[in-house]
């Protein structure tokens, strides 16, 4: 289970509280302004403007208790760095490939953790990631022409972004082999895959297991696949249980992968 569901939110020209003054308030204040927000130091002036979020950096700990208490009784999200316990959400290190946002993120656990790992991200993703996603966004009315159907529309596009792939996101210039892959696209097969879990344990999928369990378009599971393993499948990608060597497949475009668990 997850211990913090991960949102983007939007918050250009929106009020959002930051009280407190020092180090810790000014970088939330630089946070909000960059976001496009308009942050103001008073909670009440706050609440009163429709603010939703507060960041209640109040260096002495009475006076920032008092202050989440005041700004969750008006229904506003709050974070206190420093404070894990009176979060109501954590402020992730962002990488920042506009409009490709990675956030990472360790429930409050290490701040000094997440900047690490975005580093390392940061060697990783090209500069030119947003474009390709502005590409994209502009190409959609031509892939949705191209694909009609959303699931042949969704397995074109995995396989064109996947490593190695024509448009592979970790490889400059993606963008530009944008229209020369859409003019010659084939159409992608519908297949069905059986994969014999080896333990319960998801580390212990192959690389390929794993992308075929992340991109699959129905999940057929025996009962006992452990749910560690269908978490790693898409969110929306529908899942029937299936009895003991049932081979029957829906009638359904893309690709359809049969999880069965070793006999044991």
């Amino acid at each position: 289970m997850i211990e913090s569901l991960p949102l983007f939110h939007r918050m250009a020209g929106r009020p959002v509280v930051v009280t407190g003054s020092g180090e810790a308030a000014d970088a939330k204040r630089r946070l909000v302004e960059r976001a496009g927000a308009r942050p103001t130091a008073d909670l009440a002036e706050g609440i009163a403007l429709g603010a939703r979020i507060a960041f209640i950096a109040e260096e002495d700990e009475a006076r920032a208790q008092a202050a989440v208490s005041q700004a969750r009784a008006a229904g506003l999200l709050v974070n206190a760095p420093d404070r894990p316990a009176l979060c109501d959400f954590t402020v992730p290190s962002i990488l920042d490939r506009t409009p490709v946002l990675v956030a990472i993120g360790t429930g409050g656990a290490s701040a000094g953790l997440a900047k690490q790992l975005r580093l390392r991200l940061e060697a990783l993703l090209p500069q030119s990631l947003g474009e390709l996603a502005r590409a994209l966004l502009a190409a959609r009315p031509a892939l949705r022409s191209r694909f009609p159907d959303a699931g042949e529309r969704r397995q074109a596009l995995d396989a064109a972004l996947a490593q190695g792939g024509p448009l592979d996101p970790l490889t400059e210039a993606g963008e530009a082999r944008l229209s020369l892959w859409l003019s010659e696209a084939a159409d992608p097969a519908s297949d069905t895959v059986e994969i014999v879990l080896r333990s319960d344990d998801p580390d212990d999928l192959t690389l390929r297991e794993a992308r075929q369990l992340g991109s699959a378009d129905l999940i057929l599971h025996e009962p006992e696949v452990p749910p560690a393993i269908l978490d790693r499948a898409r969110a929306d990608a529908p899942r029937l249980v299936i009895g003991p060597g049932e081979m029957e497949v829906p009638a359904v475009r893309g690709l359809v992968l049969m999880l069965r668990v070793r006999a044991r």
